[in-house]
């Protein structure tokens, strides 16, 4: 834990909240619960990035982007949201289910998964398909599932996929960003 003083006064951050696993660090190194917080800022996690199933996003008057594309995901996956005034987007693959029963409402918002709409319910939980459960607190707060090309548009549009990219032209390899499922390959 680093501190920072501001005039008479020490604020104590935590930066293995809000940072993303060092350079160094493997993707198999990384705890089961990955938390993001964003308080009046942008935080994005894209790629292949962790291998949790448990996620805690804390926001109030900000922006969080989780990329849950990545096939070292497991099937099922639980988001616990904290929301004030904030948007999470949630890139997820296109077959996806994301269930929100269990997300309180204290003002106005939604989720919008508007590519579920015109997908038909499925009942039953086929063998493959990722489960994501949406749980927690959301206060005048927004959660958009975006798939497909949308997810890709979403990624591509970061100043992580720019840094992506010049590492793959660096190293001659293939961009992840953008599509993580293609490290697999």
């Amino acid at each position: 834990m680093n501190t920072v003083t501001m005039k008479s006064k020490t604020v104590p951050t935590d930066t293995t909240t809000t940072d993303a696993p060092a350079a160094g660090t493997s993707v198999a190194d990384t705890a089961a619960v990955e938390r993001v917080h964003a308080d009046h800022a942008v935080a994005k996690r894209l790629g292949n990035w962790t291998r949790a199933d448990r996620f805690e996003v804390r926001a109030r008057s900000g922006l969080v982007v989780l990329d849950l594309r990545s096939p070292d995901l497991p099937d099922e996956v639980e988001v616990r949201v904290e929301l004030q005034r904030a948007t999470v987007k949630l890139l997820v693959p296109d077959d996806a289910q994301v269930e929100h029963w269990d997300l309180h409402w204290t003002a106005r918002g939604r989720v919008k998964d508007a590519a579920a709409a015109a997908a038909p319910a499925q009942t039953a939980h086929a063998a493959g398909t990722r489960r994501i459960r949406l749980t927690g607190v959301s206060t005048d707060s927004e959660v958009r599932v975006q798939r497909g090309g949308v997810a890709i548009l979403t990624a591509m549009c970061s100043r992580e996929y720019l840094q992506d990219l010049r590492r793959a032209h660096q190293t001659g390899s293939h961009p992840s960003v953008d599509d993580p499922a293609r490290a697999a390959r």
